[in-house]
């Protein structure tokens, strides 16, 4: 590779005449792969220079021509207020490596910041380029989007002038999603001030509802409508009803409707171009009372995956607002970014919780992390690993040792803790002075269990059964090892994160610690030929 001379690069807006070169980075660094090319078209390159609210920027070195380009779009106006989304970062391969990505991003925020409060970035994951430079320009990881225009990326957030002075403290969170808010928070250098909500419930399910698509003629009601009944949001987007019916249509953008008894009660905005779109963005919800909230957000779930054939639903929460997070958790998404201070409501700043409910599979292999983003990420991931086995672990807990006697909510609140494990034939689960903190239940097939030297078998553990308490109860590395006995699935969870709910949650606790008690006397009474000799687990 040929050393740039920085001497020879010049940083400048983007003019007409550089269409063609910008959209040819594109096709070198992207080829086909680019999700949506519509965003590389002539018009709409055009568009970002002139308007009013994005800049486009180019790197040109003398006799090359464009060698990589860059935008920050601003959004004023609405709940988005003063945020900046920096993007569309490529530089040509033959000139990576050469600090031409760190110049442009040093101009964008330069030419932006007095007029932001906070910005956003989406970087690649495929490589660290992006995020390295997100990281040395003050941007920290919030997040892990993991199909974001067709291919994962780290969210990254960076607050300008006074985001963090009009910020509203003391966010409620649901369970499930106060770990992420506490990173997130952590990650952009602010004081982890999240509190866990236990006690807010979900809304109730109320079919006594006619719920129609929005028309032309509905505008209007709904209009009125809306009027006083977003005091409190719960929901935020890029629109609202009252931006006008054409410029509703012009994004794509359409609610439902919920009547009762032929009078509108509530409705929910969202985001869908069928032709390009592989997501629908709920951006606004407007209800008379909460009987309609669950419905409307159901129905919408429903059209978007049976008639609609979308890759996923994202929706932007407010993080003061447990009980609607708790109900889209309730409805399969998953928080997978924190983003604080996120929009302007009033006099003050709120944070929000990025939850995406998914409709195809999720990869999160092959990921390449810089340090300072692992910590979010592994959040996130381990919040998709969660969803996956949670309705499973609901209805399987309270059948197992551990969980007899836990009522469905409390089945609930455990599931959340755990991830799925899978060991082949012969593989270790536990084994004797490793102090690993994990406790197991074991979903599928059978363990075997070996104490002493040389190692005898002193037992098996069967599906439903438990791995790894006596290490929980005592605080002390696993006492026996453990192998699988065939194809074994379990659940796993890290001791500190039992202890964090059963500090939270008593009566969980109690009943816990009541059926570990009684779940490792039935195991040792299977073994008394070894109690002589050194309890197992």
């Amino acid at each position: 590779m040929v050393e740039l001379d920085p001497t020879t690069v010049t940083i400048r807006s983007a003019r007409d005449a550089d269409v063609r070169q910008i959209q040819h980075l594109f096709d070198l660094c992207y080829g086909d792969r680019y999700s949506h090319p519509e965003f590389v078209s002539a018009a709409y390159l055009r568009k970002m220079m002139y308007s009013d609210n994005s800049i486009l920027l180019v790197a040109d070195e003398a006799g090359e021509g464009v060698i990589a380009t860059a935008s920050v779009v601003i959004d004023v106006g609405a709940y988005a207020d003063l945020i900046g989304e920096f993007g569309r970062l490529v530089v040509h391969p033959g000139k990576r490596g050469q600090h031409i990505g760190h110049r442009l991003m040093s101009e964008r925020i330069k030419r932006v910041e007095d007029y932001l409060h906070i910005g956003f970035a989406d970087n690649r994951v495929a490589h660290t380029r992006s995020q390295q430079i997100s990281l040395s320009h003050g941007f920290a990881p919030v997040g892990f989007l993991p199909i974001q225009n067709g291919e994962p990326v780290a969210l990254f957030a960076r607050h300008f002038g006074d985001a963090l002075k009009l910020r509203r403290n003391h966010p409620r969170v649901a369970p499930q999603v106060y770990g992420l808010a506490q990173r997130a928070l952590r990650s952009c250098g602010i004081e982890a001030d999240a509190i866990v909500d236990e006690m807010s419930p979900p809304y109730g399910l109320d079919t006594g509802f006619e719920i129609e698509e929005m028309s032309a003629k509905g505008y209007a009601t709904l209009l009125r409508f809306e009027r006083g009944r977003v005091r409190n949001p719960e929901i935020f987007g890029p629109a609202r009803v009252h931006f006008g019916l054409r410029t509703l249509e012009s994004h794509n953008t359409s609610y439902l409707l919920a009547r009762k008894h032929g009078h509108l009660v509530g409705a929910v905005g969202y985001a869908h171009d069928a032709r390009l779109d592989h997501a629908v963005r709920i951006f606004e919800l407007v209800c008379a009372d909460e009987s309609p909230v669950r419905v409307l957000l159901k129905e919408l779930m429903r059209r978007s995956r049976e008639e609609w054939r979308v890759d996923y639903v994202e929706v932007d929460v407010n993080a003061h607002a447990p009980r609607m997070q708790k109900t889209l958790l309730e409805l399969g998404f998953v928080p997978v970014a924190y983003l604080p201070a996120a929009v302007f409501h009033q006099v003050e700043r709120l944070d929000t919780v990025r939850m995406e409910r998914f409709y195809i599979p999720v990869r999160t292999d092959d990921l390449h992390l810089c340090e300072e983003s692992k910590p979010v990420v592994e959040m996130v991931v381990r919040n998709l690993n969660t969803r996956t086995i949670q309705p499973q672990l609901v209805q399987l807990l309270p059948t197992t040792r551990l969980g007899h006697g836990l009522n469905r909510e409390q089945a609930a609140r455990l599931s959340t803790l755990f991830e799925t494990v899978t060991f082949a034939d012969g593989e270790t689960i536990v084994e004797a002075g490793r102090r690993d903190a994990r406790l197991y239940i074991l979903l599928s097939g059978m363990a075997r269990v070996f104490s002493g030297t040389p190692a005898e078998e002193v037992g098996t553990v069967a599906q439903g059964e438990l791995l790894g308490e006596v290490s929980l109860l005592r605080k002390t590395p696993h006492s026996a090892n453990a192998v699988a006995d065939g194809l074994v699935e379990a659940a796993v969870v890290a001791h500190s994160d039992l202890n964090q709910l059963l500090k939270q949650r008593s009566d969980i606790g109690l009943l816990l610690f009541r059926n570990l008690a009684t779940g490792l006397s039935n195991k040792l009474s299977r073994t008394d030929a070894f109690l002589s000799i050194k309890p197992w687990e």
